[in-house]
């Protein structure tokens, strides 16, 4: 499970899991880093992308979950967390442009939406509290894009777990959970991460404001219970 950046895989050539590296890394080049005429917005569907390649930023891994239980595969998951977050980076430029793709060929297409959605779900509470976000992909992933509903960006040949920081523009995703209680969570987290260094204040005061009316909608739901 060792991580690879795009050179090292190009220098690979082979191995038993080369095939599933070429096969993400083409997708992450040609329509991660690439513009979509769904995509509802100019520019390439993943903003970060291109900078990630050109600086050699992001990291593959392969993840075989044959005989495996889902709290394996979390703990696995949660492992590459704390390695990403200890990773040394010398350029603050960098940090930003800094992905883990971790990749699951075992995972059958039809369970994809269990397992990878499960984890990803469970986890994402634990990455957005330390300023990460973490994405599910996969070809039967219905999430439609922020610019577009009928686009799917969070499609890709193989499923796979992404791992990157979280940034202001992330705020969407903060406030997209219908349940208030999780939503608080997020926007919590957003705020405790971008309170001090907001370069967007329309940004901040959407937080603030989301964050108040989630918190409004517990204590109506509180007061029904309570009648």
């Amino acid at each position: 499970m060792q991580l690879y950046t795009p050179i090292e895989i190009e220098q690979l050539q082979e191995g038993e899991d080369f095939p599933h590296f070429i096969q993400i890394l083409e997708w992450v080049k040609n329509f991660l880093g690439r513009p979509h005429p769904h995509l509802g917005r100019p520019g390439v569907v993943c903003p970060f992308v291109p900078h990630s390649l050109k600086s050699n930023s992001i990291r593959l891994a392969v993840i075989h979950t044959k005989d495996l239980y889902p709290e394996q595969v979390e703990n696995i998951v949660k492992h590459y967390r704390d390695i990403f977050l200890n990773m040394e980076v010398k350029e603050q430029e960098l940090t930003i442009s800094r992905a883990f793709l971790l990749i699951f060929p075992d995972v059958h297409i039809d369970e994809a939406p269990e397992l990878i959605d499960s984890v990803q779900q469970k986890l994402k509470p634990l990455f957005v509290e330390s300023g990460l976000m973490l994405g599910e992909f996969h070809k039967r992933n219905e999430s439609s894009g922020l610019h577009n509903p009928n686009f799917r960006p969070l499609r890709s040949p193989i499923p796979l777990l992404a791992i990157r920081f979280m940034v202001e523009a992330d705020l969407p995703f903060m406030q997209s959970p219908s349940d208030p209680h999780l939503r608080i969570k997020y926007l919590e987290a957003y705020l405790k991460h971008f309170g001090h260094k907001f370069t967007d204040e329309t940004r901040f005061k959407n937080a603030y404001q989301a964050l108040a009316l989630a918190k409004e909608q517990v204590k109506a739901e509180n007061l029904v219970l309570i009648e």
